[in-house]
């Protein structure tokens, strides 16, 4: 495939990936939409490319403008505060700046009340750059940033810990890993080099022995991970065009509630694995390549030997890529079995099905019960 017919036209891997973008910001805006702590929102697309293609496909901006066009009709029938949304749309190519402004104005896809909207062609250093002066800065506010390079060498992970600094930020990343991954088995360059040695000592990285493009994408999200420390969130979205092609976006984010978000827009598009999209159209089966449901093997080493709380099992389910029902699910079948003990804090028996694995119960009551695999 012509590389200029990527960027004149939309195929299936970006739009899986848009409407993974698409999906997460109707989850992510309607959430900050009703919170009364939010004054406004910013949204960032840095790479942000022309919006509308000569196939008609629709790029990243114009799916962010349709989701706050929509949220916005929405609410005005609902709520009497709507929150401001604020987007700003970059590329380092002016003509495809001038291009997005046009699609923008035809489609009607912005009116001054929604909130500002502007543009830049400038280098994407600069921005970030402008970005990290500019989040300490802002008060009551929340900000998502998307980035979607040219090449991985634009990224750092540096840039990515500085705008998840201030606790109010979220990024979603995509970064071509069927590239990395094949450099990194043939003989790392020095871009990539730079790129992983900033994560984690190139010493301790593992040689990808299998050629696997999985490998690859895995041991990056585990290095991003420890990178970023234990208050932060990290998972992957991946777009596969076949066993050993997989592109990925990598979702940042320091608040748990977002990142069940980001994990149900997966499951959305993905629901058999939340895992991500396939060319087929057809993901394997949970149980395809599983003799168990592999979160009901993650679970029973959770608590093997330990008795961990309702907060406890919502935080490790979320990390392990899992939603709060799937881990209901397991217990629910455990406790009909009488495998699994459910107790309150006041040493009681709880109420049978009661779990209280959900993100309201994890920010004000993940003491409320606790669990022991008999």
């Amino acid at each position: 495939m012509d590389k200029k017919d990527v960027k004149r036209n939309l195929f299936d891997h970006s739009s899986a990936k848009v409407r993974l973008l698409s999906e997460y910001l109707k989850r992510y805006l309607n959430i900050i939409a009703n919170d009364p702590y939010t004054e406004r929102i910013k949204i960032y697309d840095l790479f942000c490319g022309e919006g509308l293609y000569d196939n008609g496909g629709e790029g990243s901006p114009l799916a962010i403008m349709r989701c706050v066009k929509d949220l916005h009709f929405a609410n005005v029938a609902k709520l009497s505060r709507i929150v401001p949304i604020d987007c700003h749309f970059n590329d380092i190519e002016g003509k495809k700046v001038q291009k997005l402004k046009s699609a923008i104005k035809d489609k009607s896809l912005h009116y001054d009340k929604f909130g500002d909207l502007s543009f830049s062609s400038d280098d994407y250093k600069n921005q970030v750059d402008n970005l990290k002066k500019l989040l300490p800065t802002l008060h009551k506010q929340k900000v998502f940033v998307f980035i979607d390079p040219y090449e991985y060498k634009h990224i750092s992970a540096s840039d990515i810990k500085s705008l998840l600094s201030q606790k109010h930020s979220e990024v979603l990343l995509f970064l071509p890993t069927q590239f990395m991954y094949r450099f990194d088995k043939k003989g790392t360059p020095q871009a990539l080099k730079d790129f992983i040695e900033e994560i984690v000592e190139y010493k301790k990285w593992r040689e990808n022995e299998n050629n696997s493009s999985w490998d690859f994408v895995n041991q990056l999200k585990e290095a991003f991970r420890e990178y970023l420390g234990v208050h932060h969130f990290v998972d992957t979205f991946t777009i596969e065009k076949d066993q050993n092609t997989v592109f990925s976006l990598f979702f940042f984010t320091s608040h748990i509630k977002g990142f069940e978000k980001m994990l149900e827009a997966k499951w959305e598009i993905d629901t058999e694995q939340g895992k991500g999209w396939n060319y087929t159209g057809n993901p394997p089966s949970l149980f395809h390549a599983f003799k168990t449901n592999p979160l009901e093997e993650k679970l029973k080493v959770f608590l093997r030997g330990k008795q961990r709380t309702n907060g406890d099992a919502y935080e490790f389910t979320l990390r392990a890529g899992f939603l709060p029902k799937h881990a209901n699910e397991v217990f629910y079948n455990w406790q009909n079995n009488g495998n699994l003990e459910v107790v309150t804090r006041n040493g009681e028996r709880a109420r049978k099905g009661s779990f209280y694995i959900a993100y309201n119960y994890y920010r004000d009551d993940c003491n409320k019960v606790s669990f022991r695999l008999k």
